[in-house]
């Protein structure tokens, strides 16, 4: 017997599992509560059995959701591949480009795809800043065409390629005890407090193995969810920072905060262009992609 199963049907299905929860999927799909569950009662007749089953105050897929979801996301994926496919034929004059960007590349990032906008008016742009674990999700998800970050994320098989790099220094308000000296050895700063990232953040990663690597102590006093939130701490005087020098540009200029001359810094990372692997990328994608390994590091002004 053949299932006569609409795509609408099998989206919202596939944003509730996803989810696990009604209410998100209608939030994400933009309907109201009462049409995501007449979507899914839908589909659940047409399958004929339940496809999920609420176990205490949990929603759990059941074994026929299980591969009803398998399926909804691979026939997702083809569809999106179909749609690259089309911007193919139509080519650059009207084509889409979804990107994802780390919080700590968006000052660059945001100049990057202004100039890359001049060059290809016709191409719409879809852009998301947001944070590392976010980041990953996405990756996982196969939704943005590419990601602009750090480290690659653990778990998540991507074509990453390194196109500039991403110095990590040491930031002091201005006037603090430490700036104007040179080469301050790390040792000394095993008493200072630090206002980092939270826990998971590529920053934050990258800090705590540098200092461990030096057998060096690590006091980690305030987290904060931004790179912003971090140098207005460390300007009011709520300890040192680490942070990419490309976040800075502002606040040297303005000389509301120093760079501290420690010894064996910069830690040296890389700003990464990735892709889900395997991903056909559409010719904006690909043009995007070009266009940042070959000329991002005219946009960095530090």
């Amino acid at each position: 017997m053949a299932l006569n199963i609409t795509f609408r049907q099998l989206q919202v299905f596939e944003s509730a599992a996803r989810h696990l929860s009604y209410t998100r999927a209608a939030e994400e799909l933009h309907l109201s509560q009462p049409g995501v569950s007449m979507q899914i009662k839908q589909l659940e007749d047409v399958v004929g059995l339940p496809l999920f089953e609420q176990i205490g105050k949990k929603m759990h897929l059941t074994v026929a959701g299980r591969e009803i979801h398998a399926y909804s996301k691979e026939i997702g994926h083809m569809l999106e591949e179909a749609e690259v496919v089309l911007d193919e034929i139509k080519g650059l004059q009207s084509g889409r480009l979804s990107i994802s960007v780390a919080t700590t590349a968006s000052h660059f990032a945001t100049r990057l795809l202004a100039a890359f906008s001049q060059r290809y008016e016709g191409v719409t742009i879809s852009l998301d800043i947001t944070n590392r674990a976010s980041l990953r999700e996405q990756l996982e998800a196969n939704r943005p065409d590419l990601v602009i970050m750090g480290q690659p994320p653990d778990g998540v098989e991507v074509d990453a390629d390194a196109f500039m790099e991403n110095p990590l220094v040491m930031i002091a308000p201005a006037g603090h005890a430490l700036t104007g000296r040179q080469q301050i050895p790390l040792q000394e700063l095993e008493h200072e407090s630090f206002v980092v990232r939270e826990k998971g953040s590529g920053t934050r990663g990258a800090i705590e193995r540098f200092f461990a690597e030096h057998n060096v102590r690590f006091h980690s006093g305030i987290e904060m969810t931004s790179n912003e939130a971090i140098k207005q701490a460390v300007e009011a005087g709520l300890g040192l920072g680490i942070v990419s020098i490309h976040t800075l540009e502002l606040e040297l200029e303005t000389k509301r905060l120093q760079v501290l001359d420690v010894k064996d810094f910069p830690i040296q990372r890389y700003w990464y262009i990735m892709q889900r692997r395997g991903k056909r990328l559409s010719p904006a994608a690909q043009a995007f992609k070009i266009f940042v390994l070959e000329q991002a590091k005219e946009f960095i002004r530090l």
